[in-house]
């Protein structure tokens, strides 16, 4: 197999890309010269063997309604199996365009609007999106900081939970914005509390093969049967192997009755149908990307390693969040005594790079920012001589 080239610069303007085409759009930046770090996807190309499995697709030219076939189920439960030595079941798959629709949906199908949904601060934007937007309440467990990462407050989960008895908690596992992992005792810790309030977990895992070496990833359906009747787990190979705009993503629910449920909501919103090209890409990726996917997580430790070194050197101020997961730096730039948005201005005009900021995971991410390591060590460099300039 050829040794995929995580250094190659390859421009991605003028290509649809979220990342690089919409800054004014999305961040209402219309500066034309900032460095993008900030949606989290890579710059690498997928493996070959997904752009070959792609190409044939494409070659035979019929692009009719398609199904979900043996061949998809086969390699989604093997990958699984294989590096995650986790037994799944062909029925508990649900699929749907994407982890943040499907999140949507169950949200809509396990509370009632003014019902409250707990996320864990610094929480991922797109979840306060979809609870508040469907009329729900964000409810907040803010995680505790430490020198050894962010932790789960447990005592204040406890309390919320009495006291709002909310039907759902959504987890992140990997943490999107933080990198932790959560591990066995976490985990079970978490789920005894909530199924004693009647709290379902819904464990997004879309991180979850991005690990870094001294990471490791504790799937909640890890923690075995009796737990079934209580979780739902988000999965997709969009994360793992660059394919985020051929959305396909399953979601893992052993419970009939929930799977059920989410099926028939599935279907009264016509999600019946499933894009061949996408279908395609995740079950080639699956099937043939594990040395592929080897070469990136050396690479991405690579990348962070330099990272954190680069900014004691140069930019003592900032500090990096200790992470398991994820291709994603939490930066404390607290040190600055600067408000959020003075801390963005001069992001833009000194740095020259555009960050997701940290407000935007709510009130635990005040002062912070967020960096995409997920790219060729060159634009890492150009970020720390920006970050550099801000105390200049």
């Amino acid at each position: 197999m050829e040794s995929p080239d995580f250094n190659q610069i390859i421009d991605r303007h003028n290509t649809g890309s979220v990342k690089w085409d919409f800054l004014d759009r999305y961040l209402h930046l219309n500066e034309t010269d900032l460095l993008p770090m900030w949606v989290s996807d890579f710059d690498f190309q997928c493996p070959k063997e997904v752009l070959q499995a792609l190409s044939s697709r494409i070659d035979h030219g019929i692009f009719g309604y398609s199904e979900r076939d043996d061949l998809y189920y086969q390699a989604a439960m093997d990958w699984f199996s294989r590096r995650h030595k986790l037994t799944l079941h062909r029925d508990w798959f649900t699929s749907i365009e994407g982890v943040i629709p499907g999140l949507a949906l169950l949200i809509q199908m396990l509370s009632k609007p003014g019902e409250g949904v707990i996320v864990q601060g610094p929480y991922y934007s797109s979840f306060a999106k979809i609870i508040t937007m469907n009329s729900r309440a964000v409810i907040e467990n803010p995680l505790l900081e430490s020198s050894e990462g962010y932790k789960i407050d447990y005592d204040h989960l406890e309390r919320i939970l009495e006291q709002h008895r909310p039907p759902l908690l959504l987890l992140c596992n990997p943490h999107n914005p933080t990198g932790r992992c959560w591990d066995r005792d976490e985990l079970l810790q978490l789920l005894i509390l909530c199924k004693r309030y009647g709290t379902t977990v819904i464990s997004d895992e879309i991180w979850a093969d991005l690990i870094l070496p001294w990471g490791k990833f504790t799937s909640i359906l890890h923690l075995g049967s009796e737990w079934h009747s209580h979780v739902i787990t988000a999965t997709s190979a969009s994360k793992t192997f660059g394919l985020a705009s051929l959305r396909i993503a399953n979601f893992i629910i052993p419970d009939p009755t929930l799977r059920q449920a989410f099926n028939d909501r599935l279907n009264a919103h016509g999600l019946d149908v499933f894009n061949s090209l996408s279908m395609t890409a995740a079950t080639a990726a699956y099937q043939y990307g594990d040395t592929w996917l080897d070469k990136l997580q050396d690479y991405l430790a690579e990348n962070r390693d330099w990272f954190e070194q680069a900014l004691a050197s140069s930019v003592p101020w900032c500090r990096m969040t200790k992470a398991e997961g994820t291709y994603l730096a939490w930066l404390d730039c607290r040190n600055l005594g600067l408000d959020d948005n003075t801390l963005q201005q001069l992001l833009i005009q000194k740095a020259k790079i555009a960050v997701s900021m940290g407000y935007s995971f709510g009130d635990r991410g005040k002062g912070f920012i967020r960096i995409n390591l997920g790219c060729p060590r060159q634009y890492l460099k150009e970020a720390i001589s920006g970050l550099a300039q801000l105390t200049t």
